[in-house]
């Protein structure tokens, strides 16, 4: 058989299939969903989204590729000067991948939210938009530490609840700190939620775990973070969740705290896990999101020891003059 007629009968085959109505194996939705991807950091950038010598990042490179396959379009920017309701209207859905207040001059110099962009983004998304977030999307506009506002002393480790920042209310949950990279336990709690069919009852895997407090009463809970055995004062809590779904308005959230590391990104677990989130985050499909915290991490309020009741740290020696 010829190239040629292989890729005849290929393609005959795949129309059979389509005229079946039945999906291919690789087949993408019929609809083609437009998500932005933004990332950037006025605070810490992380290495899979820094942009060396011109080229897209890390990650963007691995959602460029994997986009198209799932009838995904991302379009990629730092650019907080997007952030308008004419510029917002454009997308389907918002995938954040940022740092502290975006608002704020500074950072990696990119271009700040004008004043009003925030609440465009939480308005476009309580209507109807998707929101997507990995890892320290969940460190970004921290209660009581953004512009205009006083902070608190060690108000990262208190539950504010309905007090908490309005896009950590919508997003589910807020980052209190990290410790050491190290492999750790993530428990399935609902294997039927889309891209959780590779994932089995749960699996390890080596990352920069994030501890995280604030957790929207209404969380549908999808993978819960297994304390037992973690370094850090961090962790010494009982388990709390780590990738959620929820309802913010008519808008759809998905939030994971994976995603630091490049090996991360391309292990076929967190991406199917990813891209299923995105899927249902841009309506693409459906899933059960009833609220389940309660029942999966009963005591995911209780935080871990505050930075103050840990041990002082030696103060460094001056250098000589």
């Amino acid at each position: 058989m010829s190239r040629r007629q292989m890729l005849v009968q290929t393609g005959a085959g795949a129309l059979a299939l389509g005229l079946l109505g039945l999906p291919s194996a690789h087949s993408a939705p019929a609809t083609t969903r437009k998500v932005l991807f933004f990332s950037r950091s006025q605070g810490f950038e992380h290495s899979v989204i820094k942009h060396k010598e011109g080229e897209l990042s890390h990650a963007e490179k691995i959602l460029q590729e994997l986009g198209p396959k799932h009838g995904i379009e991302f379009t990629f920017s730092k650019d907080g000067g997007l952030f308008t309701k004419e510029s917002l209207a454009k997308f389907d859905a918002f995938f954040f991948y940022t740092t502290l207040d975006l608002a704020d001059e500074g950072g990696d110099h990119q271009p700040p939210m004008p004043p009003d962009g925030k609440a465009a983004l939480l308005d476009a998304i309580k209507n109807g938009k998707g929101f997507i977030g990995t890892h320290s999307a969940s460190d970004t506009f921290h209660t009581h530490e953004n512009k205009g506002e006083t902070r608190e002393p060690l108000s990262r480790y208190r539950n504010y609840g309905d007090k908490a920042d309005p896009y950590i209310r919508m997003l589910g949950g807020e980052f209190i700190k990290h410790g050491a990279q190290q492999k750790s336990t993530m428990r399935v709690t609902d294997p039927k939620f889309p891209g959780l069919k590779s994932a089995g009852a749960g699996f390890e895997m080596h990352e920069e775990w994030y501890s995280l407090k604030d957790f929207a009463k209404d969380l549908h809970v999808i993978l819960v973070q297994e304390t037992a055995g973690m370094t850090g004062s961090e962790y010494k809590r009982p388990p709390y969740p780590a990738t959620w779904a929820r309802m913010h308005g008519q808008g759809r959230v998905f939030f994971t705290s994976m995603g630091h590391r490049e090996d991360v990104w391309t292990n076929p677990v967190f991406q199917d896990i990813l891209f299923g989130g995105i899927a249902w985050a841009v309506k693409n499909v459906n899933a059960d999101i009833a609220p389940n915290i309660e029942q999966v991490t009963p005591q995911a309020s209780e935080l871990p020891p505050s930075g103050a009741e840990e041990p002082p740290k030696k103060a460094a020696k001056p250098k000589p003059a």
